[in-house]
């Protein structure tokens, strides 16, 4: 079942979507991109005759009450947004009058779904390596099944829209599920686009094939970076993993970040590009500096900033954006690709002295997208990029989802997406 087939007319749909918006001291929302995101589903039931069941989570109150993470902040904004009255339930899992009374044509919104434990399903107060872990958390997950059903029992159909949350076999995002037969369960319009802009890519491949990976870390990328040389046809490597790299062949990185430990990781990257026909990229050069404060995001008074080659960094430097030389490799190997995906900035782009890398990446990105490309965007620095650098409405896809979208892009099977497709 498809949303766009399904009539909504006289029904009450109950709807996962991802309103973890980020919120000022005032509990105001500073980007209301991901409300934005999943107003076609919730305007689709309205304009059908239906009443929408709105759950969300909102940042990790661990199983406890937390006013500072409450859902009641937004729904104001949530009224406004979706042009429809919206009421409030101060408790999800005790919200059946509130579901009873939800007229057609009105939109219901729930509590923060994770001041319930059952929620994600994991025992609380109680650590693995204790004996009775196992116990606690056989007896989590049934009282997870519990309260999803109990959420099932406001409505009469079920609607997947969170792919933020997708990876996560949560109560709200997977096991729900299980309480609606397969012609009351589908996925919303935001999922159906993050679904189709992953098969894109990972599928549904044009070529050239081009990857950019970066971030700075070697270790959270790799079971990625693996999956993708079997699927590319270049892959680029850049941000704080080019030291690891650079490392692991003998050079000298200054202060820059690295991974000691993945230095056999890293070679085995480059063998296995070698063997799979991947043209492997990697930056020649960095702009350095000798004093970053990583807590402000900026230059400490008196630093000094200057570039040297990626495996001849002095002592007292450290490597923070790819310098002129990589910049022009990156959008030549970006030129020409019919299929871009890219994760992780190519530095510290959240100082301005150091955001030459990651907007080159975008921009040659942009441009291969206006001759023809499919482009999709996912990782939260990467979308931060494109929104500072104005390149939002220059690619094709910016994906909602970043843990979710990477473990797509690793090739493992969505628990959120698994529960409505079988």
């Amino acid at each position: 079942m498809t949303i766009s087939d399904y009539n909504f007319a006289g029904k009450k749909a109950i709807v996962r979507v991802d309103f973890n918006v980020p919120l000022n001291e005032n509990g105001e929302i500073t980007d209301d991109t991901r409300i934005r995101g999943a107003l076609p589903t919730l305007k689709k039931i309205i304009a059908d005759g239906g009443a929408a069941i709105i759950m969300s989570h909102m940042g990790k109150p661990k199983g406890k009450v937390n006013p500072k993470l409450s859902l009641g902040q937004i729904r104001a904004a949530v009224e406004k947004a979706l042009g429809c009255p919206v009421s409030f339930a101060p408790d999800c899992a005790k919200a059946q009058d509130a579901a009873k009374a939800l007229k057609m044509g009105e939109a219901l919104m729930l509590e923060n779904l994770r001041y319930y434990p059952e929620e994600e399903g994991k025992p609380v107060g109680i650590d693995k390596e204790d004996p009775a872990y196992e116990e606690a958390k056989k007896a989590m997950k049934a009282s997870q099944k519990e309260f999803a059903k109990t959420l099932a029992s406001y409505a009469d159909c079920y609607v997947m829209d969170a792919f933020g949350t997708a990876h996560r076999k949560h109560a709200s995002t997977a096991v729900i599920a299980d309480y609606f037969d397969a012609d009351n369960k589908m996925l919303g319009f935001l999922m159906e686009k993050e679904v189709q802009a992953v098969d894109n890519v990972l599928s549904n491949i044009k070529r050239p094939f081009v990857a950019i990976m970066g971030g700075s870390k070697v270790s959270s990328k790799i079971g990625i970076i693996q999956n993708l040389l079997g699927k590319v046809d270049k892959l680029i490597l850049c941000g704080g993993m080019t030291y690891t790299f650079s490392k692991a062949h003998g050079g000298e990185i200054g202060d820059s970040i690295v991974e000691l430990d993945k230095l056999d990781v890293a070679l085995d990257v480059e063998k296995t590009a070698k063997e799979n026909g991947v043209e492997l990229v990697l930056g020649v050069d960095s702009v350095c500096c000798t004093g970053y404060d990583f807590g402000t995001f900026s230059v400490k008074p008196g630093a000094q900033i200057k570039v040297f080659p990626s495996n001849a960094i002095e002592a007292g430097w450290d490597g923070l954006d790819a310098g002129p030389e990589s910049r022009k490799k990156f959008a030549e190997a970006i030129k020409g690709a019919k299929t871009i995906l890219w994760n992780g900035p190519a530095g510290c782009f959240e100082c301005e002295d150091f955001t030459a890398g990651s907007r080159a990446v975008g921009e040659a990105v942009a441009q291969a997208t206006a001759e023809g490309a499919f482009s999709l965007i996912g990782g939260g620095d990467s979308v931060a990029c494109c929104t500072k650098f104005g390149l939002t409405d220059k690619v094709s896809y910016i994906s909602t989802g970043g843990g979710a979208l990477l473990e797509a892009i690793e090739g493992k099977v969505l628990p959120g997406v698994a529960a409505i497709k079988g």
